[in-house]
């Protein structure tokens, strides 16, 4: 079954173009990834949604999202909350609506 992941950051004043270019070569560099999008959802707030052919994929490419994380780690402030810098969230599609 399909899985996503989504991932919150909040970027610094005056860096989000650089946590952008970070992300240029995620397709090449998270094996078995489908899709990617990043939102912008408010000053200075991002989400990336990812699409994986199914769980296993996903957690295959792990390593591989954290190693990308790592390029721009210095970019985020923290959210607050014990959250650290990111708030991600992942899971398996249980019902495809469109």
């Amino acid at each position: 079954m399909t899985a996503f992941i989504a991932v919150r950051f909040k970027v610094k004043a005056g860096r989000e173009q650089q946590f952008l270019d970070a992300h240029n070569k995620v397709t090449d560099a998270w094996p078995g990834l489908s899709r990617a999008n990043i939102i912008k959802t408010g000053e200075h707030t991002f989400c990336i949604i990812a699409e994986w052919p199914d769980m296993d994929a996903l957690g295959n490419a792990r390593d591989r999202m954290i190693a990308t994380l790592d390029s721009f780690r210095d970019t985020l402030e923290d959210l607050g909350g014990g959250l650290g810098v990111t708030d991600p969230i992942s899971g398996p599609v249980v019902k495809a609506l469109k």
